[in-house]
């Protein structure tokens, strides 16, 4: 998409703008993802200098959110491609998620007031939401009521505020836009979460089943836990290297218990909610598509 080159284009600029050569190669070397918070903006609000100038910044807190994650996680790739602080250093990563932290808050202040609180509201929760992620990875944790608030605040919630923004832009109504936003990054995050574990390693760009390993206990393992016998079993696998035979049985688990299937289904009924929330807008045939494309996919 051409419009998305623009916002690739308009975040370099942003950045240009600190007047430091290290910034700008560390810029290139973080890897593109699918800008879907970028490709909701610009649905919503269309095309015009305001909407590319709020991609740009939105993009930008993303990206920082994700080099800070790595170092969390302490992630060697990101999306397939070497990380930031693999190739460099766990403090240049810190220090590079800052400075497009502070480069996306100095544009931030320049923009509609509303605009402005939307976004940098959701900013506040993502970094609760990552500090709630590091939390319940101490223990194995069985509240799904939890684990549905971290990934609210440390995923839906930009998607959520930019969608948001977008309307408050575009003059549309703005608690149907949050809601299909909201639940755009639930189902997101909900599939990435069932596509660690059906997916392999090269597809995924990760190593598969990785999420458990760090300590995640995400909506499979959750459904799993609460149906499965072997309780102490599957507990006794939380945060350790699994071997292919520990895999195959929590896989043959999950199809025994319908935990897997379940999860699929909730993530796909949290996006018919959202598309429903839009459905008689003038615009609700792209952002339908979008959902669709995520929900309808092959697991």
């Amino acid at each position: 998409m051409e419009e998305l080159q623009e916002v690739k284009n308009q975040i370099k600029e942003f950045v240009k703008v600190c007047n430091h050569e290290k910034s700008l190669e560390l810029l290139e070397k973080l890897a593109t993802g699918k800008m879907l918070r970028s490709k909701l903006i610009l649905k919503i609000a269309g095309v015009n200098e305001e909407s590319i100038k709020l991609c740009a910044v939105v993009e930008m807190i993303h990206a920082a959110s994700l080099l800070h994650d790595d170092v969390i996680d302490d992630a060697d790739t990101r999306r397939g491609q070497p990380s930031v602080n693999a190739l460099y250093d766990n403090k240049t990563s810190i220090m590079f998620g800052d400075i497009l932290y502070s480069r996306a808050f100095t544009e931030l202040s320049q923009m509609d007031k509303r605009v402005a609180y939307t976004i940098s509201n959701a900013v506040t929760l993502l970094s609760i939401g990552e500090m709630i992620d590091v939390d319940l990875t101490n223990n194995f944790n069985t509240s799904y009521d939890l684990y549905l608030d971290m990934i609210y605040k440390k995923t839906a919630s930009l998607i959520e505020s930019s969608a948001k923004a977008a309307a408050i832009i575009a003059g549309l109504d703005v608690d149907k836009y949050a809601l299909y936003g909201k639940n755009l990054g639930l189902a997101f995050q909900m599939i990435d979460d069932i596509l660690d574990i059906t997916q392999d390693s090269a597809t995924l760009g990760k190593p598969a089943m990785h999420d458990f390993v760090e300590g995640k206990v995400t909506i499979p393992y959750l459904l799993l836990h609460e149906r499965i016998e072997d309780k102490t079993r599957l507990e006794s696998l939380y945060k350790k290297e699994l071997s292919e035979q520990d895999s195959a049985w929590i896989k043959e688990q999950m199809q025994i218990t319908n935990a897997l299937n379940d999860s699929i289904l909730q993530a796909k009924a949290i996006g018919n909610e959202a598309i429903n929330a839009v459905i008689d807008e003038e615009n609700s045939q792209t952002l339908v598509m979008i959902m669709k494309a995520m929900i309808e996919r092959e697991f």
